[in-house]
């Protein structure tokens, strides 16, 4: 839906009429209108599969954890070190900053071409 919106069929039309195929206007006109969308799913995803829980608490073996099993085994004891807790969930958050940050400009540059009329 949002590349039906968001890439006219005029564009599509003047690729064609300067003489470029498919694969040009694809990889010209299509891949750069569609980038934001991509890096939105791209990082939904990434989250959903960082953040997930209990597929891998009932699949894996607790000695390779993932991120939240690692963190709830953590405070799942009778003596809760904090301070281990906090740093686990820091250095659990620095790759979804990380990825906020590196996407967060193709965010933004769809927002603004939604944003934008004419």
């Amino acid at each position: 839906q949002y590349l039906t919106e968001a890439l006219p069929d005029e564009l599509v039309e003047a690729g064609r009429v300067d003489g470029a195929h498919s694969l040009r206007i694809f990889f010209s006109i299509v891949l750069p209108i569609a980038r934001p969308a991509m890096a939105v799913l791209f990082m939904i995803t990434f989250v959903h599969a960082w953040n997930d829980f209990f597929w891998p608490f009932v699949v894996l073996d607790m000695t390779n954890p993932t991120v939240p099993v690692a963190l709830t085994q953590l405070s799942a004891g009778y003596v809760r070190d904090q301070s281990l807790i906090m740093a686990g969930a820091l250095l659990g958050t620095l790759p979804l900053l990380a990825m906020f940050i590196v996407f967060g400009r193709q965010i933004v540059s769809g927002i603004m071409a939604g944003a934008v009329k004419g």
